[in-house]
């Protein structure tokens, strides 16, 4: 998945008029449709499948399944949720297909996860900064996964990419209340489960023992 930023379509077209340009055969105004959604979309496809390269073929997926109909498009909705809705029906198809799979022979999973890129914080950030946001990314998004996909989907919506409570609840097709309960309710569990990893890791801090241990006792004899 690419971070690289194209030249943003016109603001001042709207949503009806890109889909007709696309539906026209404008490749150019396809590739920037995709470079100003590819995060969000990749994000909330990632969400319901906890899986990177599932994901992004998803993505694609959903993107050819776009440009195929765009000529349907009528601007009932925005341009972002129709897009948006595509994806979560591709992905409950992937995961309609990969139940049926499993009834028959189970399915093999790689430990192998495409590295998704990062944009550091600060240009000048250090190694063990990087090192250490990495970790904590890792953490979250593994704790993120172990919610129920309604408080997943949600969470991403809300927290990640920052989308209004009513934006979330036409994209979902649920009501405004549900969305803010729910992202209340992810809110509560993500901190409840990090606060767990914290109280394990605090008997842990500043261990001292081991060889550690033995090499301070080796030097004050050394000393005596």
């Amino acid at each position: 998945m690419t971070t690289d930023i194209a030249p943003s379509l016109p603001t001042e077209e709207d949503d009806l008029s890109i889909a007709r340009r696309i539906a026209a055969g404008d490749q150019v105004a396809f590739e920037r449709l995709m470079r100003r959604y590819n995060r969000r979309l990749y994000r909330l496809a990632r969400a319901v499948l906890k899986d990177a390269a599932e994901a992004d073929d998803v993505l694609q997926d959903a993107y050819l399944s776009a440009y195929r109909s765009l000529r349907q498009f009528r601007g009932d909705a925005a341009l972002s949720t129709w897009l948006s809705r595509l994806v979560l029906n591709e992905c409950s198809g992937r995961l309609r297909r990969h139940n049926r799979r499993q009834n028959v022979v189970p399915m093999v999973s790689s430990t192998n996860r495409p590295e998704v890129d990062i944009v550091p914080a600060q240009d000048l950030e250090r190694p063990d900064q990087a090192t250490g946001r990495a970790q904590i990314r890792d953490l979250l998004e593994h704790k993120l996964d172990e919610l129920p996909e309604p408080f997943r989907l949600v969470f991403v919506m809300r927290s990640v990419e920052e989308l209004s409570v009513q934006d979330t609840a036409q994209i979902l097709g649920i009501p405004e209340d549900t969305v803010r309960s729910r992202h209340f309710r992810a809110r509560s569990l993500l901190r409840d489960s990090l606060a767990q990893e914290i109280d394990l890791a605090e008997r842990d801090l500043f261990e001292f023992g081991g060889k550690h241990c033995d090499g301070v006792i080796a030097r004050v004899f050394a000393r005596l």
